[in-house]
């Protein structure tokens, strides 16, 4: 299958290289620029642990401190080896999704040993934090990059969708996955989708394709990168 790759291009390449070995035919849209956030080192003196719900939020802490013996308490596999990967040693993950890391914290850490340190995007959800703030903890949090939006279609997969000839498209997230309706609906492509199977890596980011006529849409089982490509084969 020829399959549209709608993730940033700091993760694209692996999951494009991840489709070849599964005889696909990857095609790269990003649709967010992640844009790293400078500033002076953290201090993370009070902190016992580090939240990180994506490989973008370690990424930024790793620009931002020099520190690697701080636990990651991390979202799930992908995040937690991009953690271990830039030299954190004490990893641990949730294996889901925001409320599993929630749910899962208590296991790890407890209220009265320090601060929670989530590394977060401009953009995110409230729920991680809340979440842990009605168990007992403090969390702070600070956002370390921020994930723009890309308005323009790289020209040959434009092509691609006016002649038809992408059979399958990969969403990462609900605001990829509005941001991919935007841009279909405002290019004139959304017919284009008919021929189009869509595949989401959880319900949330499914919901708003729903929009657009696509041949089928589905979601991955678990929030993660192995459940969604299983849904190919």
């Amino acid at each position: 299958m020829r399959v549209l790759v709608t993730r940033a291009v700091e993760d694209a390449s692996d999951i494009a290289a991840e489709l070849v070995a599964r005889g696909h035919e990857p095609l790269i849209a990003p649709l967010l620029d992640i844009q790293y956030r400078g500033g002076p080192p953290l201090d993370l003196s009070a902190v016992q642990a580090v939240l990180a719900t994506s490989k973008n939020g370690v990424r930024a802490l790793a620009l931002r401190t020099t520190r690697r013996d701080l636990p990651i308490l991390a979202v799930g596999p992908q995040t937690a080896a991009a953690a271990r990967a830039l030299g954190f040693a004490n990893v641990r993950h949730a294996n889901g999704d925001a409320v599993a890391l929630a749910n899962a914290v208590p296991d790890w850490a407890t209220p009265d040993k320090g601060l929670l340190f989530y590394a977060a995007g401009a953009e995110r959800s409230s729920d991680l934090a809340d979440r842990l703030t009605m168990k007992g903890y403090t969390v702070r949090t600070h956002a370390l990059y921020e994930a723009v939006e890309i308005t323009v279609l790289p020209a040959g997969v434009r092509g691609a969708l006016e002649h038809g000839l992408l059979d399958a498209v990969l969403v990462f997230s609900p605001r990829s996955a509005r941001i991919l309706v935007d841009r279909l609906s405002g290019d004139g492509l959304a017919q284009a989708c008919r021929t189009i199977d869509a595949y989401a890596i959880s319900a949330a980011a499914a919901e708003p394709l729903k929009v657009l006529p696509f041949r089928s849409i589905h979601w991955a089982s678990q929030p993660s990168r192995e459940s969604l490509l299983a849904l190919l084969t």
